[in-house]
């Protein structure tokens, strides 16, 4: 759009690269910019009830998610101010944006979900769950991947190439713009992948939260898949202008797949992060309080019965089962049983040794 034509209804005097976010005849921009600000602000509210209800927790496993949890909060929110750059017409700045940002926050994204299935899964399947600074590493390093790749693209391609993304063609700039995504889309179904496996298990209070991660995933590969299809399939309309064509679809997937991050997986989570504490959900501790019921009650049955007058004595069983022995003071017995399971032939005989020993001491 040139500089010399008159700015369009709804516009005053500004650079002719904004005026899709004023042009009232393009309607597209106003309707995505007013549903991008929603999504920030509601990402703003849900951050707010986020750390309060962080601050409310007591478990210890689901305070080591919300580190990943708030990483992937921030993302959603990079996510919808991106929409913006998509809003404002392709030039030299807006294109390094769009190449390089568009990925990482969806990488960002992606990997604090995969970090968190991979811990569900051993959480629903009664194995000890990773660390804090374990899942951090994973997500920061996933999300790297995709900001190498992408950085590198603009250095090797933009930089020393000395390419107008702008100036590029349609059909290269869209094709260039998919395969850096490739890394983020692998990501995405594998995560999907990961995800169902946190169905599997005995402890099903953790299934939920996978549940999050799978419907979420879910609504994302259908959003992906239609945009990537409508970019690189569709041809556009003979009255319609190139940016106005591939433009709108990218906003339109972001400010989609930013609510869909935020209805089908930050609110619910949210609302769980304050549930009480449920015994059934941590078999680490069930299998503790059923070793050490197992192992008093083994103590139990080898502690000394007392006899009528209130003593113990510990006795030895004998080695041939044919008569007893008294316990030597001064050497420990391997093994020692209660004297109300002795035979009853013995016990009078054992009493009376017993009887013997206290008078002469």
């Amino acid at each position: 759009m040139a500089s010399s034509m008159a700015p369009p209804p709804g516009c005053g005097n500004i650079d002719p690269d904004y005026y899709f976010l004023c042009d009232v005849c393009a309607a597209w921009g106003i309707g995505l910019e007013t549903l991008a600000a929603a999504g920030v602000l509601a990402t703003l509210i849900l951050l707010l009830a986020f750390f309060v209800c962080s601050c409310m927790t007591k478990d210890k496993n689901k305070k080591n998610v919300i580190p990943i949890q708030f990483l992937f909060i921030l993302g959603t929110l990079g996510i919808f101010s991106l929409t913006f750059a998509f809003i404002i017409q392709l030039n030299k700045k807006t294109g390094l944006i769009r190449f390089i940002s568009f990925g990482a926050l969806f990488a960002l994204c992606f990997s604090c979900l995969l970090t968190h299935a991979s811990n569900l899964i051993k959480l629903a399947r009664g194995k000890p769950p990773l660390s804090k600074l374990s899942m951090l590493i994973r997500t920061v390093g996933l999300t790297f991947i995709q900001i190498i790749i992408a950085v590198k693209y603009a250095i090797l391609t933009v930089e020393r190439g000395g390419i107008d993304l702008a100036n590029m063609g349609r059909e290269q700039r869209n094709k260039d713009f998919v395969m850096l995504l490739i890394y983020v889309i692998a990501l995405m179904f594998f995560t999907f992948i990961i995800s169902m496996f946190t169905s599997c298990g005995p402890y099903k209070s953790w299934k939920r939260h996978g549940m999050h991660i799978c419907i979420t995933l879910l609504f994302s590969i259908a959003i992906w898949s239609s945009w990537i299809s409508m970019l690189l399939l569709s041809g556009v309309p003979s009255d319609v202008d190139q940016s106005q064509w591939d433009d709108p679809l990218f906003s339109v997937a972001l400010v989609a797949n930013g609510w869909v991050f935020l209805m089908m997986y930050t609110l619910p989570e949210i609302c769980f992060l304050t549930i009480p504490h449920q015994s059934e959900d941590y078999p680490s501790e069930g299998i503790l309080w059923k070793s050490t019921a197992r192992q008093q009650s083994v103590e139990a049955g080898s502690t000394h019965a007392p006899d009528k007058e209130g003593a113990e004595d510990d006795v030895l069983f004998p080695p041939n089962g044919t008569g007893f022995q008294p316990k030597n003071p001064e050497t420990k017995p391997n093994f020692s049983i209660p004297r109300a399971m002795l035979h009853p032939a013995y016990r009078q005989e054992i009493m009376v040794h017993c009887e013997a020993k206290r008078q002469a001491k």
